[in-house]
């Protein structure tokens, strides 16, 4: 996997939870998720604030939608005119795609600007390729994606990659 291809992984699942609607002309969200699919959520529980416009979710959240899933402990959901503004996902999140799999402690998607951010022991996997970090800030507009090791052991990022076998025998 790509350091673009776990980007685009994490990019993929924030913008699913957030119901967002996507712009055709990004390519980093072309063909990782359907925005037209219906998007599922589950918990444990569910509580809403209207005076505080947030609604959180509680207990093992999963959200679906297409072939991403989205898990966390906690989700909480703030709206401004009656559209998710600010999202928070929090404890053990786990971001599952057929591009790969982003693990992080928590995630932050502001709607408005489109920024994603996952912090706190990041992990990127695709088979047998890696990569870690404390931080993973994605911009949806302009595609630029940042991983950030200050935080970590040695506080660095740091990166497994293992070539394809070569079937046909030829080097």
């Amino acid at each position: 996997m790509t350091r673009r291809s776990a980007i685009l992984l994490a990019v993929a699942a924030f913008a699913l939870a957030a119901q967002a609607a996507e712009n055709p002309s990004n390519p980093i969200s072309k063909g990782m998720l359907d925005p037209n699919a219906p998007i599922e959520v589950t918990a444990d529980n569910f509580i809403a604030d209207a005076n505080a416009k947030t609604g959180v979710y509680t207990g093992n959240v999963i959200v679906h939608q297409g072939e991403v899933r989205l898990r966390a402990n906690t989700m909480r959901v703030h709206v401004a005119d009656n559209k998710p503004d600010i999202i928070y996902a929090q404890g053990a999140v786990v971001i599952d795609a057929p591009s790969g799999v982003a693990t992080g402690d928590s995630g932050v998607y502001n709607v408005g600007p489109r920024i994603i951010t996952l912090k706190g022991r990041v992990v990127l996997t695709k088979d047998k390729n890696v990569m870690r970090g404390q931080q993973l800030v994605v911009n949806l507009i302009t595609g630029l994606a940042t991983l950030d090791g200050k935080g970590s052991t040695g506080g660095r990022v740091q990166a497994l990659f293992t070539p394809n076998a070569n079937t046909s025998g030829n080097h």
